[in-house]
Formats: structure tokens, sequence, C-alpha cells
């Protein structure tokens, strides 16, 4: 199968990262886990004094700042400026501020050409929430993943348990129902699903079976563009 490229979006706690390192790997692709990008600008911003609503410096600070994204033994290691912030990239902290964070165009300008750059090569599985629409328009096969907010909230709260004993399911399902409100109405490149895309609703499917089913895709799209 000649190498494409895969996009998949869809709303925080969908099971994107999981699918597509899954996927990328299955394939011998390369998995970009564009989240992690912006997560580790909003982890230096913060780290750096900064807030949200401090979009000059915080634009500024993205066009200097060194991102790196390698394979490591347990998933994706993100380096920023030479320091892994794979874990902290995660706190509930960055997860409150990223959306805003996002939202600032020239962040966003300076991160979109990096990951178009990752692209050209072809061979890439990428997942976002506007890889479809905004990054990869014209990736050969793109993937709209949700599932019910119940059952995002559930897996958010199994992820962050150990680390985060503090945090309901309750609380989960409402941050999450808060991002999803904030990435579909943000006026930079919004949520939303590309008219191209096949909407995959995961509800009540286990990740393997998430990740055969994109693969499935997948091969059907070579098979058409052969």
């Amino acid at each position: 199968m000649n190498k494409m490229n895969i996009a998949i979006d869809g709303p925080a706690g969908a099971g994107k990262s999981t699918v597509a390192r899954i996927v990328a790997t299955k394939l011998g692709y390369v998995y970009v886990d564009t989240g992690a990008m912006y997560r580790a600008v909003t982890w230096k911003a913060l780290s750096s004094g900064l807030t949200p609503d401090q979009s000059e410096p915080i634009a500024a600070m993205a066009q200097s700042m060194r991102l790196v994204l390698q394979p490591g033994h347990n998933g994706q290691v993100v380096l920023a400026d030479g320091q892994d912030v794979t874990e902290m990239i995660r706190s509930p902290q960055v997860t409150a501020n990223v959306s805003q964070v996002s939202q600032i165009p020239a962040v966003r300008e300076r991160l979109v050409k990096m990951q178009k750059e990752l692209a050209q090569a072809k061979g890439v599985v990428m997942d976002g929430r506007d890889i479809g629409t905004q990054v990869l328009p014209d990736a050969e096969v793109k993937v709209y993943l949700t599932a019910s907010l119940r059952e995002r909230a559930m897996r958010r709260f199994d992820e962050m348990k150990t680390k985060h004993p503090d945090l309901t399911i309750e609380q989960a399902e409402q941050d999450l129902a808060e991002r999803d409100r904030k990435d579909q109405e943000r006026e930079v490149s919004p949520l939303r699903q590309a008219n191209d895309a096949i909407l995959l609703d995961t509800t009540g499917m286990g990740i393997e079976q998430v990740a055969e089913r994109i693969l499935e895709i997948s091969q059907a799209s070579a098979g058409k563009g052969a």
C-alpha cells in the first residue's frame, strides 16, 4: 500500500492519541500528536509566569521555542527547549488553559507550519482538532472520532486517577464539556468534522477495535487510489 496521510480529529477524551499511535505503529508510519505540541507551548507559557490572555509574549515565546517529538518506550516523548515535558504537559493546569493558548493565531500559525512540514513525505498519522479541516485538508484518510460525553469522562478518569486521586468522574465530565464548548466556539480553527471525514462513534468500543476499524478504512482508501 502506497504511503498516505491519516488525519484523526475529534473532541477531548475520544481516544485519538492512543488510537493514532496504534495505527501508526501497525502501518510503520510516523505518529504526530498535535495536542501535545499545544500543551507544550501552554506549559512553557505557564512555567514562564505568563497567563493565557498574554497573547503577544506567548506568541513570541512559541516562535523561538525548540519543540521536538520523538518516539519513546511508553509512547511519544515531548521535548521543550531540550527538557522532557511529556508528563508535565498532562497536568490539570495545562488542560484548563490549553484551549485558550491554542486560539492565539501566531501560535497556531507556527505549529501548523511545523505539522505540515512533518507530513510532506507522507506516511503520517496525525491527530488533533483541525487536522482534516486545516492542517492536512488533502489527507487521503480523514476520521472524526467521538464518543458519548460520559464514556469520554470515564476514560479520562481512568487515565488520570492515579496521578490525580482527587479527580471524580463528575469533575472529568464537567471539564470535558467545558473543553468541548471552548474548542467548538473558538474563532481560530474550531473543532468540527471535515465534510469528507468518516464519523466513527467509539462508544462501547475497545481501543484495538477502533484502531482496526481505521486500518480497514485506510486499506479501503488505498484500494480506491490504486
